[in-house]
């Protein structure tokens, strides 16, 4: 028995379909940006209404992220997301905000009250026009002509309690839950679109291998 290979033919498929792979590659390479734009967003948003879902449930850790009675509530947020791209990834800074609402018994706002009661930093309250200091403490009304020092103004619960929050989102909800419930995982476990196309990809080659490596990254994660 005699078999012929024609080698020609062999070499040029494999040229064809390594060219595939490789701007299959490229193409991933380049589509990453808005996918990770996507991803940036998405998860953005979803940090948002983990706070806020946390903040209902615990109010006495987490008021203090919120303008006066409306903890919890998305338009009352005293704290803001953002992210960044850079070639380490996809980076996310939390921001605390100025409040503008004004507490019972007070005539004007606590401004930095979400920064102060973060870090529990201690409050002085002293007469500013009039000779005595007014304030309620423990439901009796006090006068004092002296300053005051609030040691936590915010209470010991609320100290580090925004951190703490968007750190278990990350090294808990996010990768436990989120990347699962979203599809996000499985999508990048199995990405079927190389082999459906490596039929075209054989006659296309690289160009080919690019435009489905790029369309794959950047439709990733979207529903």
């Amino acid at each position: 028995m005699k078999i012929t290979i024609n080698d020609t033919m062999f070499k040029k498929e494999m040229k064809s379909i390594i060219d595939y792979s490789v701007g299959f590659l490229d193409g991933i390479n380049s589509g990453k940006t808005i996918f990770l734009n996507n991803m940036g967003k998405m998860t953005a948003e979803m940090l948002k209404e983990y706070i806020d879902s946390n903040a209902r449930v615990n109010p006495k850790a987490l008021h203090h992220i919120y303008e006066w009675y409306k903890v919890g509530s998305p338009d009352a947020r005293l704290y803001d997301i953002n992210y960044t791209i850079s070639n380490l990834g996809l980076s996310f800074v939390s921001t605390l905000k100025q409040s503008t609402s004004i507490k019972d018994g007070s005539s004007v706002p606590f401004y930095n009250k979400a920064k102060i009661m973060e870090e529990g930093t201690p409050v002085t309250i002293k007469p500013k026009k009039a000779d005595v200091l007014v304030f309620e403490d423990g439901g009796e009304t006090v006068f004092t002509k002296g300053k005051v020092v609030i040691q936590s103004p915010g209470g010991t619960a609320t100290t580090g309690s925004f951190q703490k929050v968007v750190d278990t989102f990350f090294t808990k909800y996010f990768t436990q839950a989120f990347l699962s419930s979203s599809g996000i995982l499985q999508y990048f476990n199995n990405p079927t679109v190389y082999s459906k196309n490596l039929s075209a990809g054989k006659k296309a080659g690289k160009p080919k291998g690019f435009q489905v490596g790029y369309r794959w990254i950047a439709n990733a994660g979207i529903n």
